[in-house]
């Protein structure tokens, strides 16, 4: 049978939330039933709300950042017991048969992986995300949490931490060239950045975190970069062209990206996870000189969300954090759009005791 469960829905893009109940689909064999101990906040879930992304389908409820214990496992579950320590992210099912399923890239299901919230899910509802107590997750898409990172700020690593790790892992920033660390410059110190910096100086990266301004100059150094650069002083393109192996631009912004890839050497990387409403110019040009190489990556696959987690756990990383109860949601989205969070937020959903359903 369906559980009911408390949640944050929203009934259209200019609608406040409300705490109301809603129905989690009936558990099959292969679910897990997770008691939902945290929810970050994304970007992501923003622009999907207020149908910045298109039309979404409400009633609904966001959140892919989700972490919590193990309430009930179905019968034919043999990786997880009850009382376990897992994550969800912006995954809950794919058709697991494709190629890019059998190499562990759901993201890149080619039948579609099936996303945590606003589309259409395994029996035809429209999935509801995790700003709620409860969730219904197929077993093959759940992280186990380690004992070393509290539910609060490991909730964020479901998203903002494996959307950063995967680009870095996979374009090499903790290699070696010509003996030294790798340059990588993160672009942006926001939700994501804050964590490409961790990330990339724990796998042995001399890190620059690229910004406007110099505001953010002592948290930048305090997550593990060697210096912070601003983008607006005069002359900073020229003076640090071909600096960078590698850039992870994590702003969803209009920037001029053949600007930005001259700041590569040659054979760089320019790895993009931020999604601009704009359309960005390029010239061919930028990327042909130098044989460098303009990257799109899209958040990873379970088992590299899986050794992101482990990677985080072991080298001390968590993300940066202010908690809040679900009624200071709305307020929370202002502040975010408003660039004023550092870095992260994320809900208590025990709060959710605390407010009557409507």
């Amino acid at each position: 049978m369906s559980i009911s469960v408390k949640a944050l829905q929203k009934t259209g893009p200019d609608q406040p939330f409300s705490v109301t109940t809603i129905q989690r689909r009936d558990p099959r064999p292969d679910d897990v039933v997770i008691d939902i101990r945290a929810a970050g906040i994304c970007h992501s879930d923003i622009h999907t709300i207020r149908n910045e992304w298109g039309e979404a389908n409400f009633p609904l409820t966001v959140g892919h950042e989700i972490a919590g214990v193990l309430e009930a496992v179905g019968s034919e579950v043999t990786g997880w017991k009850v009382g376990d320590r897992v994550g969800v992210g912006c995954m809950v099912d794919s058709c697991g048969e494709c190629e890019e399923c059998r190499a562990g890239q759901e993201q890149n299901c080619f039948t579609g992986n099936v996303g945590t919230y606003n589309v259409e899910d395994v029996d035809g509802t429209i999935t509801q995300g995790g700003y709620a107590q409860k969730v219904v997750v197929n077993e093959r898409f759940v992280c186990r949490i380690p004992d070393s990172l509290d539910f609060d700020v490991a909730a964020p690593l479901l998203c903002a931490g494996i959307t950063t790790y995967q680009p870095l892992a996979r374009w090499g920033a903790g290699e070696k060239k010509n003996g030294a660390p790798k340059q990588v410059a993160v672009v942006g110190l926001g939700g994501l950045g804050h964590m490409g910096v961790q990330i990339a100086a724990a796998m042995g990266a001399e890190v620059t975190v690229l910004s406007r301004t110099l505001n953010k100059e002592a948290d930048a150094l305090a997550l593990g970069a060697k210096r912070m650069l601003a983008t607006t002083e005069d002359g900073f393109f020229r003076r640090h062209n071909g600096e960078f192996d590698l850039i992870l631009n994590t702003i969803s912004a209009d920037i001029p990206v053949d600007r930005y890839l001259h700041l590569l050497g040659p054979r760089g990387v320019m790895a993009v996870v931020g999604l601009p409403p704009e359309k960005q110019k390029l010239s061919f040009g930028s990327i042909i000189g130098g044989a460098k190489v303009l990257a799109g990556s899209n958040i990873g696959g379970i088992a590299e969300t899986q050794e992101m987690l482990d990677f985080c756990a072991e080298h001390g990383i968590a993300a940066k954090i202010e908690t809040i109860p679900v009624t200071e949601a709305d307020a929370a989205y202002d502040r975010v759009v408003a660039g004023d969070v550092r870095f992260r937020v994320v809900i208590d959903t025990a709060s959710f005791d605390d407010v009557e359903a409507v």
